[in-house]
């Protein structure tokens, strides 16, 4: 059996919250991690396995092969930040003040066991477990230089690669070519594309099948014993991660629950603005029709009696056009000034009027000003 010192690192960026892997990344990568850290421990009793995360770079386990332990840290990352691929790896490989400052979370985590190449078994090969599950913004040049100083140092990379494949497939191919160089195989890499079970999509793959291609004792398959792990042969760790599972679907539910009311109060607060808002301008519309209908009676009331009359009369003559025609031809607006001028069409009009005396001596000097410009003009002629 292969001896062999692992450093998993984890992504817990915020793009592990998406749901294209069930029920989320995040989990989905928590039952991979689980089935790699029983392959890794249960292929050779003195294997040992630590934990990192890459964003916000920060050690969870340092080499163990205790699994309790490794997978109640493992069930309490959440998602936060932005993944840094370059400087998790350079940790997990060794870390160095020039790769983790020593005010640093990682630097004061006890690094020189983290590291591999500090790692207590001179005798264990060396290999890192990356899963990504996030775009991929490092320059693929350090990646290439990273990747040549791991191949001298003898450090093998496995990369799961789901969830941002069409983004990060390129890249992470070549990374994982220039550890091997030309014929080396011993570094491997897993795309596996949204909609699929990642721990079923690992299980039939060489990173837990290993060189030899044979699965672990007791490991199971996907179809096998919750979380991979028999309650026969370890009932507390079943139970364990059967509560920690339970746990972190109590915060997920939360969460969620929480961003739905959130959702929901900011629907609400709009659409009573919209309503607000519609309210506002249809009283400032009745203000406007009320103003407008107070300035025309006002209006009215000032006239003197005789444009008053003259108003009534022209009023009158509107009425009766638009009765007869919409659209008046020329020579509608001939007649209808011709009988504006006609003392005895006026006269009926009047009379037609009601509470108006067409006799009366106002009523009489309105109709003389009306007629007064049509004797001039005859006057004239």
């Amino acid at each position: 059996m292969v001896l062999e010192s692992t450093v998993i690192c984890v992504d817990n960026s915020d793009f592990m919250r998406n749901g294209d892997f069930l029920p989320s990344r995040i989990q989905a990568q928590q039952d991979a991690v689980n089935l790699i850290v029983h392959s890794k421990l249960r292929s050779n009793p003195e294997n040992n396995v630590a934990l990192l995360t890459l964003a916000n770079v920060q050690v969870l386990a340092t080499l163990t092969s205790d699994a309790p332990k490794l997978l109640s840290k493992l069930h309490d990352v959440q998602p936060n930040g932005d993944v840094n691929l370059l400087t998790g790896i350079r940790v997990a490989h060794v870390s160095h003040p020039s790769y983790a400052s020593p005010s640093s979370s990682v630097f004061n985590a006890l690094p020189w066991q983290l590291a591999l190449k500090h790692r207590q078994g001179k005798n264990h090969r060396m290999r890192i477990v990356v899963f990504l599950g996030s775009p991929l913004d490092s320059d693929e040049k350090e990646l290439i230089k990273l990747a040549k100083r791991l191949k001298k140092e003898k450090v093998n990379v496995d990369v799961v690669n789901f969830g941002e494949e069409q983004y990060n497939t390129d890249k992470l191919n070549r990374f994982v070519e220039a550890i091997n160089g030309k014929e080396g195989t011993a570094s491997r890499m897993l795309t596996v594309s949204g909609g699929s079970l990642l721990a079923d999509a690992l299980y039939s793959s060489a990173i837990v099948q290993g060189e030899d291609g044979a699965i672990p004792p007791g490991l199971g398959g996907a179809g096998g014993f919750e979380f991979g792990v028999n309650p026969d042969d370890d009932p507390e760790l079943a139970m364990a991660l059967r509560i920690s599972m339970e746990e972190q679907r109590q915060r997920q539910e939360t969460e969620t629950r929480r961003v739905q009311a959130e959702s929901a109060e900011a629907h609400t607060t709009e659409a009573g603005s919209d309503d607000a808002l519609l309210s506002q301008a249809l009283a400032m519309s009745m203000q406007a029709a009320e103003s407008q209908s107070h300035s025309s009676h006002a209006d009215y009331s000032a006239l003197t009696e005789e444009e008053q009359i003259a108003l009534a009369m022209q009023m009158s003559l509107q009425e009766s056009q638009s009765g007869s025609s919409s659209h008046p031809t020329p020579m509608d607006a001939e007649d209808a000034e011709g009988r504006i001028d006609d003392p005895e069409y006026l006269q009926r009009v009047l009379g037609e009027l009601p509470g108006v005396d067409p006799n009366s001596e106002e009523v009489r000097n309105a109709m003389a000003s009306l007629l007064q410009p049509k004797k001039e003009k005859e006057e004239k002629k």
